[in-house]
């Protein structure tokens, strides 16, 4: 008998490539979300437009016997829609309603295993001052001071997931992302992270023309491939660990370097324009001490690889 599983947020960058990696593995895989993937066809048996929000849509996409769950759906975005304060509301509201939802009906439904993407947003802005020495360690994450009502709304539903598992025997999988990024991931519209937005921004300048970066660009932070988070996301699911736990790469990277590493692949003459602009964090790197002691894998590919293939990707769709 196939196994199943449902993807939550199937539309979206890492749901997406959650549903391929699945039916690779021969899964049946039911996608629900308020959009298909922007950038090529669902793979997904079975694929729901559908609003979490709404209690009704969760009880109808999640079936009896489903053995996993993957749960990805959540209102975000890059630095400028995050730290703006503009979308405070609509993140906390949107994305605590889908997961009390989902916790819900998943206990009444009784799903296997439950797997939930938090953030490293979680962690306090107090131990992410200085961006050679960020402390990301997840038992730093109390006392609890995130920079961003997006980190708490994560670190809510962190504790939401946990608590159905110690009351009602929910097998939850907790990982806290690390900047994801790779081909098929937003690139425009003012939602794109980093990587993405710089790749874009390099591949629509001239030659001998500058790019502008927010900040001094000394801020730094650690960037996972996509194909490496989905291999450690199922690592962990399959494993016999709740977490949380960090999934990301301990490789890190100023944002002026990352923004000069992919002006070098693109081979233009283009300079580094830095502009006011919200940043985050002045560092933060994911600490993959916890990880590897309990399920034992590494990230094996350098940024500079990932990037690469994030950039021709992006050259392909706006040139």
């Amino acid at each position: 008998m196939l196994k199943r599983a449902l993807v939550c947020g199937a539309g979206g960058f890492i749901g997406s490539h959650m549903v391929k990696r699945l039916k690779e593995e021969g899964f049946w895989v039911k996608g629900v979300d308020l959009k298909h993937p922007e950038y090529s066809p669902s793979l997904a048996d079975e694929f729901v437009i559908g609003d979490l929000r709404d209690p009704s849509v969760v009880a109808n996409v999640i079936d009896d016997h489903l053995d996993e769950l993957y749960q990805f759906a959540a209102d975000m975005g890059g630095a400028g829609y995050i730290f703006t304060g503009d979308n405070d509301a609509n993140v906390m509201h949107n994305s605590a309603l889908i997961n009390l939802n989902i916790a819900h009906e998943a206990v009444s439904k009784n799903v296997k295993k439950l797997f939930y993407s938090s953030s490293a947003c979680i962690y306090p802005k107090r131990n992410q001052t200085d961006p050679d020495n960020p402390n990301c360690v997840e038992k730093s994450a109390y006392p609890a001071a995130p920079d961003s009502e997006y980190g708490w709304e994560k670190l809510f539903s962190e504790r939401l997931y946990f608590s159905f598992m110690r009351n009602y025997g929910l097998n939850v999988k907790v990982a806290r992302y690390h900047n994801i990024f790779g081909p098929e991931g937003t690139f425009t519209g003012g939602k794109e992270k980093a990587p993405a937005a710089i790749c874009r921004k390099v591949c629509e300048a001239n030659s001998n023309s500058s790019i502008e970066i927010w900040g001094d660009g000394k801020q730094t932070r650690s960037f996972l491939y996509i194909d490496e988070c989905i291999e450690a996301t199922l690592r962990l699911v399959r494993s016999d660990f709740s977490g949380p736990v960090n999934i990301g790469s301990e490789e890190m990277i100023s944002i002026n370097s990352l923004a000069q590493m992919i002006i070098d692949i693109s081979g233009k003459d283009i300079k580094i324009k830095n502009i006011s602009g919200p940043v985050g964090v002045r560092g933060r790197r994911s600490n993959n001490e916890l990880y590897g002691e309990k399920i034992g894998w590494k990230v094996a590919e350098p940024l500079s690889l990932g990037i690469q293939k994030t950039y021709q990707w992006i050259k392909s769709r706006v040139t």
